[in-house]
């Protein structure tokens, strides 16, 4: 009876172990939106909480959640909804872009500062070219150009959030038109809508050096809320939207009929999305070579809670590159087929 006991224990501890919502990687951190980047052994993470905007530092990505979160910026003019915070570096700085408003009002805009975590100065409106709607807004380098890219309108009524790219001239000086590069237009980012949505663009290189912006589909208060991929083609210009290869269905989501052919629905969470790719200083420079996985970070819901805003949680998982892979579509110009790397998410 022992013997029994002892191994009845042991499978208890196994199970117990590698289900629930602990195996998915929950924080314990009650947001949404995350953004990590890594600058040598600390992680820095930045959350929008309190009617502004805090920091946190870590030495794991895990150990944010019990970190203390340092106000660096709050809303003294009354901008309204503060959503998204996202933090780079540049040149030595850190920058963090963010959208504040009401209703159509919602811009996106800027604080920097020489630390990441104190000295952030007065915010100041993004001049993205048309002045529309806009959030979920980032800065990145890509082919010597710096790039920003983000969700926002077409006019000025909520039909649907596309994605939208312009050249900067520097960490806060837009230059150029807007072009779009993705809009809500598949079936099975369709599922949910009013409205119809592609927003959360985050952008990384795969291993043969081609660019990709992986995004949030679906609506955000929807447990079919997932992520999905766009792949520039080789010597693609990020201003066409042609150049452009979508992923056919989501790459990381809770829902088996909207997820592309070979990969699989999560486990633990519902809606994974608005994801963080931790990379060294935030520069798409530092992405991963094939092989191993890196650190990712999401928003979910835990499996079995009521999938609504105030249950998201900060989640650590991981990706790695999938290689052989065929994006295809359809009734479009250019070639109907682009071959090479997506991703592969792990809770």
């Amino acid at each position: 009876m022992r013997v029994l006991s002892v191994v009845v224990l042991l499978l208890l501890t196994i199970l117990t172990s590698s289900t629930g919502p602990a195996s998915a990687g929950n924080t314990g951190l009650r947001a949404a939106d995350p953004s990590v980047i890594r600058v040598g052994g600390t992680y820095i993470g930045v959350q929008s909480t309190g009617g502004g905007i805090a920091v946190r530092q870590a030495g794991s990505v895990d150990g944010l959640a019990g970190a203390p979160a340092r106000q660096v910026w709050s809303d003294a003019r009354g901008l309204g909804e503060v959503w998204a915070p996202e933090i780079v570096t540049d040149s030595g700085r850190y920058y963090i872009y963010f959208t504040a408003g009401r209703g159509s009002a919602h811009r996106m805009y800027v604080i920097s500062s020489a630390a990441p975590d104190s000295g952030y100065g007065a915010e100041r409106l993004l001049a993205l070219p048309d002045g529309k709607w806009a959030i979920d807004g980032t800065l990145f380098t890509f082919g010597g150009q710096r790039w920003f890219v983000w969700s926002g309108w077409a006019g000025d009524t909520n039909v649907e959030q596309n994605l939208y790219i312009a050249r900067m001239s520097d960490p806060v000086t837009p230059v150029g038109a807007r072009y779009i590069i993705s809009q809500p237009r598949e079936s099975w980012e369709r599922v949910v809508g009013n409205p119809f949505i592609n927003e959360s663009p985050e952008a990384i290189k795969d291993p043969d050096g081609r660019l990709h912006i992986v995004y949030s589909a679906n609506g955000s208060w929807s447990n079919q809320y997932c992520l999905a991929d766009l792949r520039l083609r080789a010597g693609g210009d990020p201003t066409h939207v042609w150049d452009w290869y979508k992923s056919n269905g989501c790459l990381f989501g809770s829902h088996r009929a909207t997820m592309m052919s070979g990969w699989d629905p999560t486990l633990y969470v519902d809606g994974p999305g608005h994801h963080s790719f931790v990379l060294l200083n935030g520069d798409i420079g530092t992405s991963p070579p094939a092989g191993p996985r890196f650190p990712l970070m999401f928003h979910a819901v835990a499996k079995g809670t009521p999938y609504e805003w105030g249950n998201r949680h900060w989640y650590s998982g991981s990706f790695a590159w999938w290689g052989g892979i065929n994006y295809s579509r359809a009734n479009v110009p250019g070639p109907t087929t682009d071959h090479g790397w997506s991703l592969k998410f792990f809770e």
